[in-house]
């Protein structure tokens, strides 16, 4: 993947279980000769819609499953958000300033965070380019193969390297 750009979402501690532990070595690996990383952490705020809403208050600051499951390249980025996609002001200010046309995907949930991101992605005009055999979703692979099911109506399936 040489000169290329990537985005790992959330591989975090307390999204790894039996459905998702393929996607730690993948991601180690998908890192090498990658121009460009950012490794995204998800925090639930004490404010979080979460929180109020759904009463889950996992992956505070400071817990164990807020951690990274993986070990991020010496020169990625890691970008903490509160939401479930990583796509900001800052990153796309980051991406356009480099030219960044296209950015490939990978992690978890990719039926919540890694279909988001990829959702915003498109429609600020980068390609997202989805690796499923790096992407897993911690409820299940119904969940995995449902959000790839959606990211093919909604960004297109030539955006998913299967």
């Amino acid at each position: 993947m040489s000169g290329k750009t990537l985005i790992v979402v959330d591989v975090q501690s307390g999204f790894v279980n039996g459905h998702t532990r393929h996607v730690v070595p993948a991601v180690e690996r998908l890192q090498a000769g990658c121009e460009r990383i950012y490794a995204t952490r998800f925090v639930n705020a004490p404010a979080s819609p979460w929180r109020r809403f759904m009463d889950w208050r996992r992956f505070a600051e400071g817990s164990a499953d807020a951690e990274l499951a993986f070990r991020p390249a010496a020169h990625a980025m890691i970008v903490e958000k509160h939401v479930y996609s990583c796509v900001n002001e800052a990153l796309l200010h980051d991406l356009r300033d480099r030219g960044t046309a296209e950015v490939f995907l990978c992690g978890i949930d990719t039926d919540a965070c890694v279909l988001v991101s990829a959702v915003d992605l498109f429609q600020n005009g980068i390609r997202p380019v989805i690796l499923a055999e790096a992407c897993a979703s911690h409820a299940g692979p119904e969940y995995h193969e449902a959000g790839l099911r959606l990211l093919e109506r909604l960004v297109g399936a030539d955006q998913i390297i299967r």
